[in-house]
C-alpha cells in the first residue's frame, strides 16, 4: 500500500504539491487550519485564497523571467496556473484573476481528486515520523513557528508585508479617470482599457504626500524589527526614501494619456486594476500600507476620481515569518535534520503567488516520487523553477538571505553563443529558450 502524504497548508503551495502528489498517484492529507482557525489576512475557508493582489505578474514566456515560471508550470500540469487561466481578468500584459473564482475553483478541483483527503485540525508541532511538506506560508501559526525554531536551533527570520486596499468601481469618478493599460497594451480593446487612472497634478501629488508622510499608521510591538521585501513595500515606506519615489514607482506618469485631457500630461497617476469578473471591484496598484483604516480613507480619497470611493477592503500589514533556507533545506527541499519533511512555498524565503506555487510543485513531485522509490532531482539551473531552488537550498548568502522574487539574475549566464552579448531583449529570448528546452527534458526523464 503506498504510504500517505500529508501537506500542512492550503495555499498556493500546499494545493499546487497536493494536486502534484495526488496525480503522481500518492494519496494525500491536505491540512488547512481555515475557517476552524483564522489569519489576519484570509477572509474565506478555500484553498489559494489570494489575500494581496490578485496579479500574478508579466504573462510574457519570451522576455520575462516570472512569464517563463508560468510556461514551466503549465508545461507541468499546474493546477494554480490551470485555474488561474480559466479565471483570467483583462490586464494588458498581465495575469490577473477573479479572486474569489480562482480560489473556488481550485478548492473545487482538490477536493474532487479522489486520492486527496482533508483534515481542518490545527497542526501545532512538526511530525516526527511520516512523509510531510510544510506549506504555511508567510502567516505560519505561532505554535508550529515555535516548533519549527525549537527543530532547526535557529530563529525563523521575519519581515513585515502589506496589502492593498479595493474600491467598489461603481464610486469611482469616471469623469476624472479614464481607462487605459500603460502604453495601451493588450491584443483586445478589453486588454488595452484594463486599468482605471486617476491623474494627479504636481500640487495634488505633493499634498498627497504631505497627507502620507504624516498619517497614523500601525506601530511595531516593542522587540519586533520591521523589515519590508522591496517588492512589496508599503507606500508610506517608499514616500520616505524621497518624495518622488512614488513618482517614479507605483505612481509614475508614463505611457498613459489623459482621455479627458489629452494635451494635459499629468505629475503623477494611480493606476487600479480589475478584481473581479464583474468588474465591480478594483485594486489600487502598488498601494500596499500600513496607514490606520481613518488615515487610509482620508488619504486616498485626496487622489482625484476618488473622492468619494467605497472601500471593499483597506488595506493592511502583517508578519511574515520564513526560514533560513540555505542552511536548513538540501536540494530535494527536505529538512536536513529531519528528512522526512519538506518545505514549500513563502515559508522557504521565495516571493509572490507563482514562485511559491512553482516550489509547492516541486515539493509535491519530489515526496511523491520518493514515496514511489524513486529521486527526483531538482530541475536544471537554468531553468526558473531551477534557479529558484537553487537560490534557496545554496544559491543564496544565508548571512543575508532575504525573500526573492523569481528574475534572470538568478540564472546562470549565456554562453556567448546564446547571445550573451546581444542587447537586454534578444539576451532574456536566449535565457527562456534555453530554460524551456531543459525545463522539457525535466519533464521527459519522469515519463
Amino acid at each position: 500500500m503506498t504510504q500517505t502524504l500529508h501537506i500542512i497548508g492550503g495555499g498556493m503551495a500546499g494545493s499546487e504539491a497536493a494536486w502534484q502528489a495526488a496525480e503522481a498517484g500518492v494519496p494525500v492529507v491536505l491540512h488547512e487550519m481555515r475557517p476552524r482557525v483564522a489569519t489576519f489576512a484570509h477572509r474565506t475557508g478555500d484553498f489559494a485564497e489570494m489575500v494581496c493582489s490578485n496579479s500574478f505578474r508579466s504573462d510574457d514566456d519570451e522576455r520575462n523571467a516570472v512569464g517563463l515560471l508560468h510556461w514551466e508550470m503549465r508545461a507541468a500540469g499546474g493546477l494554480i496556473m490551470a485555474m488561474a487561466d480559466r479565471h483570467q481578468l483583462p490586464a494588458g500584459g498581465a495575469l490577473a484573476v477573479d479572486r474569489d473564482a480562482f480560489s473556488g475553483a481550485v478548492t473545487a478541483a482538490l477536493r474532487a481528486h479522489p486520492l486527496i483527503s482533508f483534515s481542518d485540525e490545527e497542526v501545532t508541532e512538526l511530525p516526527s515520523s511520516g512523509n510531510w511538506i510544510v506549506a504555511t506560508g508567510p502567516l505560519t501559526s505561532g505554535a508550529l513557528a515555535e516548533s519549527i525554531r525549537q527543530a532547526t536551533g535557529a530563529e525563523s527570520l521575519a519581515f513585515f508585508d502589506a496589502i492593498a486596499p479595493i474600491v467598489y468601481a461603481e464610486t469611482i469618478d469616471m469623469s476624472v479617470a479614464w481607462r487605459q493599460s500603460r502604453y495601451d497594451k493588450g491584443e483586445t480593446e478589453e486588454e488595452r482599457t484594463a486599468y482605471i487612472n486617476c491623474p494627479m497634478n504636481r500640487d495634488e501629488y505633493e499634498a498627497f504626500i504631505d497627507a502620507l508622510l504624516a498619517a497614523d499608521k500601525t506601530e511595531f510591538h516593542e522587540g519586533e524589527t520591521a523589515g519590508y521585501f522591496d517588492g512589496c513595500l508599503p507606500i508610506e515606506v517608499m514616500a520616505e526614501r524621497g518624495r518622488e519615489t512614488l513618482r517614479h514607482g507605483p505612481m509614475k506618469p508614463v505611457g498613459l494619456t489623459n482621455a479627458h485631457k489629452p494635451d494635459e500630461k499629468a505629475y503623477a497617476v494611480v493606476q487600479l486594476r480589475r478584481d473581479n469578473a464583474l468588474g465591480t471591484l478594483y485594486n489600487i496598484v502598488g498601494f500596499q500600507t500600513k496607514m490606520k483604516y481613518g488615515a487610509q480613507t482620508t488619504v486616498f480619497k485626496m487622489i482625484p476620481g476618488l473622492q468619494e470611493a467605497s472601500f471593499a477592503r483597506l488595506g493592511g500589514i502583517h508578519r511574515n515569518t520564513f526560514i533560513n533556507s540555505p542552511t536548513l533545506l538540501d536540494d530535494r527541499m527536505r529538512l536536513r535534520m529531519r528528512p522526512n519533511i519538506r518545505f514549500a512555498g513563502q515559508i522557504t524565503g521565495v516571493e509572490g503567488y507563482v514562485e511559491s506555487a512553482a516550489m509547492g510543485l516541486l515539493a509535491g513531485r519530489m515526496a511523491a516520487a520518493e514515496i514511489l522509490g524513486r529521486d527526483l532531482p531538482p530541475p536544471a539551473p537554468e531553468t526558473a523553477m531551477g534557479s529558484l531552488i537553487h537560490h534557496i537550498t545554496g544559491g543564496a548568502e544565508a548571512k543575508t538571505f532575504q525573500p526573492m522574487n523569481v528574475n534572470f539574475g538568478l540564472f546562470p549566464p549565456l554562453e556567448e553563443a546564446r547571445g550573451g552579448r546581444k542587447g537586454r531583449k534578444d539576451r532574456y529570448k536566449g535565457y527562456t529558450d534555453r530554460a524551456k528546452e531543459m525545463f522539457s527534458q525535466w519533464l521527459a526523464g519522469q515519463s
